[in-house]
C-alpha cells in the first residue's frame, strides 16, 4: 500500500481523451447568440465583404472572435479554444484569415462599422423586448454612463503616445447603459483616441453621445428617456449646451470642476438651503448635504441648468484637495432634469460610479490592450470586445437570477463557462452532460433552459 505524500492526490495523466468537451459552459452564450439573432444580423451586415468561394462566414468569424473574448482570451489567436471543440462551436476559421477578416473590415473604415453598429442595434432591441421587466429601460428612462479608460501598450502601435497619467497607451471614450442595482451594464459606444487625447474633449464626448444614441431603440431618442451621465471630464460649455439643444429628447447629468466661484457660493450657502443626502435605501447621509446654487455661478451656461452640490466629511485619512472647503470635500455635477428633490438627483449621479465596475469588467475581456499595430485594426478590435461584452450582458439579463444576475466576466468564466462536459451523441441528437458535483451545474442547467425557452427570432 503506496503511502500518500503531500496534500493532494496523485494522478497519471494522458491525452488519449475523447467525447469530453472543455469550456461546456459556453454553450450558454451559443444560445444566447441564437436567441438574440446576433448571428444571422452580423451575417448579414457583412455580407459585402465575403467573397464568393469564400470558406468561411464574415459573421460568423467576427462572432468567434467575439465568442473567444467573452470567454477569457485577448489575442486573435486565443480562438484557438473554440476551434478544438468543432463539435460545439462548429467550423472555426484559421488565425491568417482571422487577420485577413480584421484587416478586410479595418481598411473599409466606417463602412464596415456602422454596418456592425447598426446590427448591434436592431439585436439590442430585440434582446430587451425578450427580457421584460429585467429590461434596462423598464424603469421608463435608459441610463448611458460615458467615461474614459487608459489601455496601455508595450511596443510602438499606431496613435500609442504618452497619457495625462505619464503611461503610455490609447485614451478610448466609452459608454455604456447602467443595468442598475441588480444588474450589470452593456456597452453602447466605444471611441478609439490616441494616448493623449484630453480627457475633457467636447467633440469626442458629442461623438460617443451619437454613437451611444445610436445603439438604443428608437423611442429612447426622445421625449426625455435617455439620461447622460458624465464625470468633470464632461462639464464644458461646448458639450453642455450641445446636451441642451437637444433637451426635448435628453436628461442629463454632468460633473462639473469646483471652481473659485463656486468654492464662493458654497461657503454662503445658508442652513436653511441645505439638504441631507441619502443612500440608495433611503437613510440619510450622515455628515453629508447638498444645496442648489444660483445666480452668479450660472452665468455664461446654458437655460435651464441646475448645480447641485455635494459637501460631505472625508473619510479618515482622505488627502484634501484646494478646492474643498472647511475641511469638507466638495463635489458639483450639472442637470436639466426639473420638479425632483436634489438629494435624489444627487444619488442619481453618485450612482455614476458604476460605469467603474463596466470599465473593469472591459478591461478583464479583451481591453486589457490593444493587440493590432494599426489603429483601424484596434477599432475593429474595440468592436469585438464590445459585442464579446454585449453577450455577457445580456446572457445573464435572459437567463440568470438573484446574485448571479451581478456577476461579472471572471466569475462568469470560472463558475460557467469553464465547466466540461461529456459529449453524448444519440441519433440526431447532442447532450452535454455538465459533472453532478460541480456546483453551479444546476445555475447552467437552469440558464440554459431559460433561453430555450424564448422565442426564436424571425
Amino acid at each position: 500500500m503506496n503511502k500518500r505524500i503531500g496534500s493532494y492526490p496523485p494522478f497519471r495523466v494522458q491525452g488519449d481523451g475523447d467525447a469530453v468537451v472543455s469550456q461546456a459552459g459556453g454553450v450558454l452564450l451559443l444560445e444566447t447568440v441564437r436567441k438574440s439573432g446576433l448571428d444571422t444580423a452580423i451575417s448579414a451586415a457583412l455580407t459585402p465583404w465575403r467573397k464568393p468561394r469564400a470558406e468561411h462566414d464574415p459573421g460568423k468569424t467576427l462572432l468567434d472572435l467575439a465568442l473567444a473574448v467573452a470567454m477569457g482570451g485577448d489575442c486573435l489567436s486565443d480562438v484557438a479554444m473554440l476551434r478544438a471543440e468543432p463539435q460545439v462551436f462548429g467550423p472555426v476559421a484559421s488565425d491568417p484569415t482571422m487577420s485577413r477578416l480584421v484587416e478586410t473590415l479595418a481598411a473599409a473604415g466606417p463602412r464596415a462599422l456602422t454596418a456592425i453598429r447598426q446590427a448591434r442595434s436592431e439585436v439590442r432591441e430585440r434582446v430587451w423586448k425578450l427580457s421584460g421587466t429585467d429590461a434596462p429601460d423598464a424603469g421608463g428612462q435608459v441610463i448611458v454612463d460615458i467615461d474614459g479608460v487608459l489601455v496601455l501598450a508595450h511596443s510602438e502601435k499606431q496613435d500609442a503616445t504618452a497619457t495625462w497619467k505619464r503611461t503610455f497607451g490609447h485614451h478610448p471614450l466609452v459608454a455604456f447603459v447602467d443595468h442598475g442595482a441588480s444588474g450589470s451594464g452593456e456597452p453602447v459606444a466605444g471611441l478609439l483616441r490616441p494616448g493623449n487625447a484630453g480627457s475633457n474633449t467636447a467633440a469626442d464626448h458629442i461623438t460617443t453621445t451619437r454613437m451611444a444614441l445610436a445603439q438604443l431603440p428608437k423611442h429612447h431618442r426622445r421625449g426625455r428617456r435617455t439620461l447622460v451621465r458624465t464625470d468633470s471630464a464632461g462639464g464644458t460649455h461646448d458639450f453642455l449646451n450641445w446636451l441642451t439643444a437637444r433637451g426635448r429628447w435628453l436628461s442629463y447629468s454632468v460633473g462639473m470642476t469646483i471652481t473659485n466661484a463656486v468654492h464662493h457660493a458654497v461657503l454662503h450657502v445658508p442652513a436653511a438651503a441645505r439638504t441631507a443626502a441619502v443612500e440608495p435605501d433611503g437613510q440619510v447621509r450622515d455628515g453629508a448635504w447638498v444645496a442648489e446654487l444660483a445666480d452668479d455661478v450660472l452665468k455664461g451656461w446654458p437655460t435651464g441648468m441646475r448645480l447641485i452640490v455635494r459637501k460631505e466629511r472625508p473619510h479618515p485619512g482622505a488627502q484634501l484637495r484646494f478646492t474643498d472647503a472647511d475641511g469638507m470635500r466638495l463635489t458639483c455635477f450639472a442637470t436639466n432634469t426639473l420638479h425632483s428633490a436634489i438629494a435624489r438627483l444627487e444619488l442619481r449621479h453618485r450612482q455614476r460610479a458604476r460605469a467603474e465596475d463596466r470599465i473593469r469588467a472591459a478591461r478583464d475581456t479583451g481591453l486589457r490592450n490593444l493587440p493590432l499595430h494599426h489603429a483601424a485594426q484596434n477599432q475593429v478590435w474595440l468592436e469585438i470586445v464590445q459585442i464579446a461584452l454585449d453577450l455577457l450582458a445580456w446572457m445573464p439579463m435572459l437567463a440568470l437570477t438573484g446574485h448571479a444576475r451581478r456577476w461579472e466576466p471572471k466569475r462568469l468564466r470560472l463558475r460557467l463557462f469553464s465547466a466540461a462536459a461529456r459529449l453524448v451523441t444519440t441519433g440526431r441528437r447532442r447532450i452535454l452532460c455538465l459533472a453532478r458535483h460541480w456546483p453551479w451545474t444546476d445555475v447552467i442547467t437552469t440558464a440554459f433552459s431559460k433561453l430555450q425557452a424564448l422565442p426564436n427570432p424571425g
